[in-house]
This record gives C-alpha cells, sequence and structure tokens, in this order.
C-alpha cells in the first residue's frame, strides 16, 4: 500500500494547488502540459494538489502525480454529481448526492480514476438539504478505518454542518473560498474551524481572477484598485500575487492554519503563485488592503 506524504496531524504545506482547470489540452504550449504544471507545483514545495469527481480529470491526475505520489497530499471530492451527461466541462446541471452509498461508490471510483489506494483528504463537495451530515461523515469515518481515506474534509458547508460533523468524526480541514473580495467565511466557519482546530484550505483566493487584474493600468481607479496598485507596486508583485499573500496573512490573525488554494493552467503562473508565499506584508499595509475590500467599503 502506498504511503500518504504526510504524518497525522495532516500536514496540508503552507499553499496547495487546485486541479479543477487542469485538462490534457492537447495545445502544443509547453507551459500548459499538465504534467509540467503539476510537476512544476511539486519541485516548488507545493505537496497538496486538489481535484473532485466533480472537475472531470481524475483520470489525468493520477497520471500526473504516478510517478511522485508519496510526496502528494492528495485530495478530491464527492457528492456533486453531473446531470447534463458530459464527462467534463463546467456543468450546465448537477445535484447533491451524499447518501452512505453514494460514499462508498464515489471513493472506489475515485480511487480507480486517481490510480491510487487512499486518498489523503476526501472532502463532502457539498452540504446535501436531504441527507443528514452525521450519514455522511459516519460513511465517510468507515473509508478511513478501512485505510481508503487518511482525512475527512467538507466543502460548501455552515459552521453547524462542521459541528455536527465533527462529532461524529474529527475534520481535518474545511474547503471555502476565501479572498480579499469574498469575507463570507469569517463570519461564522472562521471562527468555528479554530475553536475545533480544522484548517480552512482558502479555494480562489484571487476571486476566480478577478484580484489578478486589480493592478493593471486598465483597471477602474477606485479606492480599492489604488490601494492594490500601491502595495503591490511597493512590493515589486502583481496584484494576484498580493491577494494570495492576503490570504496567507489571515492564519495568524483568525487563530488556525490557512493554506490558500490557486489554480491555474500554466506552470509558469504555478511558480508565480507559490512565490506569494514569501511576500512580507506589514501591518499598516494589511491594514489598508483589508478595508479596502471591506464588503462594507
Amino acid at each position: 500500500m502506498s504511503q500518504p506524504a504526510t504524518t497525522s496531524p495532516l500536514q496540508l504545506g503552507r499553499q496547495g494547488f487546485g486541479a479543477m482547470r487542469l485538462r490534457d489540452t492537447k495545445s502544443g504550449d509547453p507551459d500548459r502540459d499538465p504534467f509540467r504544471v503539476v510537476n512544476t507545483a511539486l519541485d516548488e514545495g507545493v505537496a497538496m494538489i486538489d481535484t473532485a469527481e466533480l472537475y472531470g480529470n481524475e483520470e489525468l491526475v493520477g497520471r500526473t502525480i504516478a510517478a511522485r505520489r508519496d510526496e502528494v497530499v492528495l485530495a478530491s471530492k464527492f457528492g456533486v454529481v453531473r446531470t447534463d451527461g458530459r464527462p467534463d466541462g463546467p456543468p450546465d446541471g448537477f445535484e447533491v448526492r451524499a447518501d452512505a452509498g453514494q460514499v462508498r461508490r464515489s471513493c472506489e471510483a475515485s480511487l480507480r480514476r486517481l490510480r491510487t489506494d487512499r486518498i489523503d483528504l476526501y472532502y463532502l463537495h457539498h452540504r446535501s438539504e436531504t441527507v443528514p451530515i452525521e450519514e455522511t461523515v459516519g460513511a465517510m469515518a468507515d473509508l478511513v478505518r478501512q485505510g481508503k481515506v487518511g482525512a475527512i474534509g467538507l466543502s460548501n458547508v455552515t459552521a453547524e454542518d462542521l459541528r455536527r460533523a465533527h462529532a461524529v468524526h474529527p475534520v481535518a480541514a474545511l474547503q471555502e473560498h476565501w479572498s480579499l473580495a469574498e469575507r463570507t467565511v469569517e463570519r461564522d466557519l472562521v471562527p468555528a474551524a479554530a475553536e475545533l482546530g480544522v484548517a480552512l484550505v482558502a479555494h480562489s483566493p484571487t476571486s476566480h481572477g478577478v484580484l489578478h487584474g486589480a493592478a493593471g493600468d486598465a483597471a477602474p481607479a477606485d479606492e480599492r484598485q489604488v490601494v492594490h496598485r500601491e502595495i503591490a507596486a511597493a512590493h515589486g508583485v502583481s496584484a494576484g500575487q498580493l491577494a494570495i499573500a492576503w490570504v496567507h496573512s489571515r492564519g495568524p490573525l483568525h487563530g488556525l492554519e490557512v493554506v490558500p488554494l490557486p489554480g491555474t493552467t500554466r506552470a509558469s503562473h504555478v511558480r508565480a503563485n507559490v512565490a506569494a508565499r514569501e511576500i512580507v506584508l506589514g501591518a499598516e499595509e494589511l491594514r489598508r488592503l483589508t478595508a479596502a475590500w471591506s464588503p462594507t467599503a
């Protein structure tokens, strides 16, 4: 049996790689070669590679990590099922299936596609309105006991969901959208995660690319953009790198482990994203940046 690249508790690393858009496009551009993209992430010290059954690329992810499986904290998700009949691309429709039988079936299928015998971090992708989360997490806990899953995660849930789930089995990580432009998670989920010792994996730290353009010459010159431009220029970094650095700063402030999860389809962008780990923002810079992008600003 292959061994995960972690010890208990789960070591997610300072930053992960979100593989949602990873595709074997045969574009001919070496920078977009998915094998180069993933290996660049691993070479740069990223351990966690994150995918999901919904993304339609688990087989590709499995191939890209096959030669380096023991270096990878492999994360995948289940529970959101396409209803459009298409294997990949943006779904035209989906539904949530989180009953115990679906948990088992999804895990077995993901293990086959990923070419592995263990998923290091397995998430419920979205809360169910019909299946009690205790049933879902109970089935996930069975997978942990069987050695098929290393740790349990949740995504797109409420603070109450987290507490109920954690009472059944320890939850290692939450994956939620957290960025300068999206702070909803701070209201209830972040305090609950901090209380329970749950890591927060922050997907879309640049808000699906919105914050990449915040410092561009063509961006609207409102107060948010002005502050973003000034601070990015002071550090000689891009707007996207500054946005990722801001997410890195949240952990000490809120008292929990925060792991930004940027995604890209270019190896060069992987290197730029990882470099954001080293940006050190001063207290006044953080205050100005956070206030400028506040939802009430």
